[in-house]
């Protein structure tokens, strides 16, 4: 095991977390921002709106996401005169926003039913007990639905986000330099495959982690009823008495 080697690969694949963490959290905030209008409209009583939500989850969940970004990236340079009269092709012409297209377009199909169930998790008993207590309209959301929505949603969200960070290697085809980009670079250049790939691995592995651990301290502060109450000494106990 050359492990000079290692470090230099390390090192130089290190300089594509930025793009990496950039991609994945910008189209994971436009991918939560459609989610929940996608949400809204799965949830609403008119059935066409539905119908237009429960469409488009089907396709983007049915489909690759690598097939996603082949038709966006490669596909729509057909349409280019179309694109520059409506002057969308100053976007489509990117590689960088087309990753950040195809990708937010993916995960806000899972996202979406990941929101809605966990909206229809709220217990109904909690929602009537809100609504007994004089909470309408959007003060039941904000301090009912919501937040019991969420803290049932996190972890599943967390795994998509985590997903999306694995993701983001596929813009490599389409020219995106992050850590996969930059391991193929050097793969090509140096034909060893294994000892680049086993560092890229464990640089998505730390990377994973860290928001493994972040999502879970955001769900700790999100369930303060289920943290153990805190132990009370009995020289304490007997002061206080």
């Amino acid at each position: 095991m050359d492990f000079t080697f290692l470090w230099e690969t390390f090192l130089k694949l290190l300089s594509g977390v930025p793009l990496t963490l950039n991609l994945a959290l910008v189209s994971t905030a436009f991918g939560a921002l459609l989610a929940v209008l996608l949400t809204l409209m799965r949830l609403s009583s008119w059935r066409p709106v539905g119908w237009v939500a429960q469409f488009y989850v089907f396709v983007f969940r049915g489909t690759p996401l690598l097939v996603q970004m082949f038709v966006i990236y490669y596909g729509l340079g057909q349409f280019r005169p179309t694109l520059q009269a409506w002057g969308l092709w100053v976007f489509f012409r990117e590689p960088y926003w087309c990753a950040i297209f195809a990708l937010s377009l993916n995960t806000a199909a899972y996202g979406s039913e990941i929101l809605r169930g966990g909206l229809q998790a709220v217990p109904h008993r909690e929602v009537e007990a809100a609504r007994a207590s004089g909470m309408w309209g959007f003060l039941l959301y904000r301090r009912i639905v919501f937040p019991i929505a969420i803290r049932q949603a996190l972890p599943a969200y967390g795994s998509e986000i985590i997903l999306m960070v694995k993701a983001t290697s596929l813009a490599s085809v389409i020219t995106m330099l992050e850590v996969t980009g930059l391991a193929a670079k050097l793969i090509s250049q140096s034909y060893r495959a294994v000892e680049v790939f086993v560092v890229a691995g464990l640089i998505y592995l730390v990377l994973n982690f860290a928001i493994t651990r972040l999502i879970a301290l955001i769900e700790w502060w999100l369930s303060p009823h289920l943290r153990p109450a805190p132990t009370v000494s009995s020289g304490a106990a007997l002061h206080h008495a």
